[in-house]
């Protein structure tokens, strides 16, 4: 018989459902059945693109003898991290104090007031591996709850205020050390891997907040350095296992330092962020190679990941038919089979597939060194070269397609979908591709529209026409962002407008008007152990960064004082995890950068939308517009831009031509016409 999680729509949980397990979802009928059976809450949370959590699912929940440990002493409780988050931060950081390391699964001994007292990830079924197995530990956890409750209780005590600390806390001395830029700059450097690109060793994250400080560092110090390490790590993953070199877009991390052998889940929120990253080392390099991965990413979410009334679906599994990257690894033979001798050995070649394999006896594909560098080495054209490659590539997606795919998990969350909104206008906007902004805005309508409740305030995920749970900071400050991003893509002004509305719903719910920055809850959110204020970057941005970088943003566009006050004291409010970490925090020093280097105004004013101002918006695309703000005024539609006060005396020139404005630390240049701005 199903469990309570037949109810729910979290993919997640559905994958659950039928274990013997007696689960709850988290809620009050849970929380009240510990309290009345006077129980410890067994708290376990996870995602379904997991790969371990799966695996404790098949080896423990769908354990006879575990579920009935588990239902006869537990009250056993299973999360989605996606869907609940704000449980997610509370009791990782409860692990992580418990254990030194955290990770999903995630295990977590709670009391029926829901502290925690005891805690891990995954533990296997019975003792091995040098890990005690999960009977083990759930006997030992009962055993102490029986006999040695008042330490249980007293621990739970002890780290729930730590947990009230930590979450709630600023810096005691706020602010950002002046020397901050060459501290982060050195240890980057120090950690850059000069021979296969990004920062440390095995396993090898994407990590997209560090690259763009540095595409920073290049525009405003003309750091080579900082430019090199971007290109070399955004070129090495581009060519390595990490990316679908068939179906596009990148796996969530590499195995290995070379970014040869990737953990196969795919998310959505990486694909977003690396979109952005190669969209303005596009815009800084002109790097053909850069825009050919833009497109095939984006494609990839299109084709694969995007659910039919336009949102983004949140990520695809790493396993298929039980196997982890069964999905996407080849061998020699098959493909010989599928291209034929000549085209299968060349492909071969340049995609290293040999008959060993890379991968347990298969192959991931990869390059060594670009295709025109191939091209070059086998003295053939490199166009022709190109397109030959593309209709073989092509040809095994076509096979590929056939196979068993991953699952995936369907769920449409606001705050990821932000991320891939964001990256998708850009990417249509510096590509010149209506196919993408028209995605973006497509997804972005759907999220205003569908995801609010009966108040008109934000949700946080939808799944099969169901809507569920408040949102949380993230979800207004990413939305936000990425409505930012489509007017700055578009200048059209009603994604402004969109822009402001959140970022006021933001401010009033989740401001800590006190000592700056902004909680993870709204002020009516449930009320959990203790309202977490985060400034730590992790896979995604840290909110209180972004809604910085939104804000420092949002108060040059529109002269708005108050919006950099706020962005000022969220970025103080973060200065004591900056000082100890900086590239813990590099969102928030983005935003710092943002403030510290406030960069160019550009007015673009013309009497109505002709094709020259549309070609040279296309144009103003190209040009890399970090800490630029943009705004566009045309004298036939002078409603729109009333919120915009240095456009009020900016004018055409003569006969109404169009005329552009670059202002730079409260001084102008003089006006430009549209042809003296195309030769900058």
């Amino acid at each position: 018989m199903p469990n309570r999680l037949a109810q729910e729509t979290s993919p997640y949980l559905l994958q659950h459902a039928e274990n013997p397990v007696d689960w709850y979802p988290w809620g009050e009928e849970a929380l009240q059945a510990a309290k009345d059976a006077d129980k410890p809450i067994f708290l376990s949370i996870g995602y379904s693109a997991c790969h371990w959590c799966h695996v404790m699912e098949h080896e423990s929940f769908e354990s006879p003898e575990i579920a009935a440990l588990l239902n006869e002493r537990f009250i056993a409780i299973k999360v989605d991290r996606e869907e609940r988050p704000d449980l997610d931060q509370i009791y990782m950081n409860a692990v992580q104090m418990l254990t030194g390391h955290g990770g999903w699964p995630m295990s977590v001994f709670l009391t029926p007031e829901t502290k925690p007292f005891y805690g891990g990830t995954y533990w296997p079924a019975t003792s091995s591996r040098g890990m005690p197995g999960f009977d083990q530990v759930l006997n030992a956890v009962s055993d102490a709850w029986k006999s040695r409750r008042e330490m249980a209780v007293e621990q739970s005590h002890k780290l729930t205020a730590q947990l009230q600390a930590i979450g709630g806390a600023s810096a005691e001395v706020p602010g950002v050390p002046s020397d901050i830029a060459p501290r982060l700059l050195q240890g980057l450097q120090s950690a850059f891997d000069r021979r296969d690109g990004g920062f440390g060793g095995a396993p090898k994250f994407p990590q997209t907040m560090n690259i763009e400080w540095l595409m920073r560092r290049f525009q405003h110090e003309g750091n080579t350095d900082a430019l090199e390490m971007v290109r070399h790590t955004l070129t090495k993953m581009a060519q390595g296992g990490i990316y679908d070199h068939l179906g596009g877009g990148f796996s969530r991390y590499s195995v290995d330092a070379q970014w040869l052998v990737p953990h196969f889940e795919k998310m959505l929120y990486d694909n977003g962020l690396l979109v952005s990253n190669f969209v303005e080392a596009y815009r800084l390099t002109g790097d053909a190679d850069y825009a050919t991965v833009i497109r095939e990413t984006c494609d990839y979410i299109l084709r694969d990941m995007t659910d039919e009334r336009g949102g983004f679906h949140s990520s695809e599994d790493a396993d298929s038919e039980g196997e982890e990257g069964k999905f996407y690894v080849w061998s020699q033979a098959e493909i010989l089979d599928i291209l034929g001798q000549d085209d299968g050995a060349e492909f071969c070649e340049i995609y290293r597939v040999t008959p060993e394999g890379n991968f347990e006896g298969a192959n991931i594909l990869n390059l060594a060194q670009s295709i025109d560098q191939h091209a070059a080495a086998l003295q053939v054209d490199p166009k022709e070269l190109h397109q030959r490659l593309r209709v073989n590539r092509d040809k095994l997606l076509d096979v590929r397609s056939q196979r068993i795919r991953p699952a995936k998990d369907d769920k449409i969350l606001t705050s990821w979908n932000g991320l891939m909104i964001a990256g998708m206008a850009k990417a249509g906007a510096a590509l010149g591709d209506t196919r993408y902004l028209g995605a973006a805005e497509k997804a972005a309508n759907f999220l205003l529209s569908t995801l609010r409740d009966e108040n008109g305030r934000l949700l946080h995920g939808y799944r099969h026409g169901r809507v569920k749970h408040q949102a949380y900071l993230d979800d207004y400050a990413y939305l936000a962002d990425a409505l930012l991003a489509l007017y700055e893509s578009t200048l059209r002004h009603e994604w402004l407008e969109k822009c402001v509305e959140l970022v006021e719903e933001m401010i009033l719910h989740f401001e800590d008007r006190e000592t700056g920055g902004f909680y993870f809850t709204a002020d009516d959110h449930e009320q959990l152990i203790t309202r977490n204020k985060d400034f730590y970057d992790h896979s995604v941005p840290s909110g209180n960064g972004l809604a910085a970088c939104l804000l420092a943003k949002l108060g040059r566009l529109l002269d708005r004082d108050d919006y950099l006050e706020k962005a000022t004291n969220a970025v103080a409010a973060a200065g004591q995890v900056i000082s100890q970490s900086p590239s813990a925090a590099t969102q928030a020093l983005i935003a710092h950068d943002m403030l510290t280097h406030p960069g160019r105004e550009i007015a673009i004013v013309a009497a109505s939308q002709t094709g020259e101002l549309t070609d040279l918006l296309v144009a103003l695309q190209q040009k890399s517009l970090l800490n630029a703000v943009v705004a566009l005024k045309l004298e036939d539609q002078p409603q729109a831009t009333l919120d915009i006060p240095w456009l009020a005396d900016k004018t055409t020139g003569p006969e109404g031509e169009t005329r552009i404005y670059i202002c730079e630390n409260y001084t102008c240049q003089a006006p430009l016409t549209v042809a003296q701005f195309l030769e900058l």
